[in-house]
């Protein structure tokens, strides 16, 4: 029985041909499997579901690899309204402070001058 390469890249277009090949002639999964040397005839019925499910362009889709795991893209409008407003408030803040320490430092200046 003939295998096929594993870890194979199989492209949209085999992948099509394979699935339409399999409704015209009404072969199973293991016999369409065995004719185009695909090593597993699971990996026709995935096939087969994604063009079921998505049409003829999800068998272009690249599927290989893990998903990400990442942080989400985006957070809940309230969660970011209340963040952009604290970041806003606490560089207010700074900035008063920075004033506030300007002016303790040139009056301690012009008390040591007095001196």
């Amino acid at each position: 029985m003939p295998k096929g390469i594993p870890n194979q890249k199989y492209t949209g277009e085999f992948k099509l041909n394979v699935v339409e090949t399999m409704h015209r002639e009404k072969l199973s999964y293991r016999e369409i499997a065995l004719q185009f040397g695909i090593s597993s005839h699971k990996r026709v019925s995935n096939w087969e579901r994604i063009y079921l499910e998505e049409g003829p362009e999800g068998l272009f889709i690249e599927r290989r690899g893990r998903g990400s795991k990442g942080r989400p893209i985006g957070l809940p409008k309230k969660t970011e309204e209340d963040l952009l407003a604290e970041v806003q408030r606490l560089r207010a803040e700074n900035a008063y402070l920075k004033k506030l320490k300007a002016l303790v430092l040139e009056e301690e200046r012009q008390s040591k001058r007095r001196k």
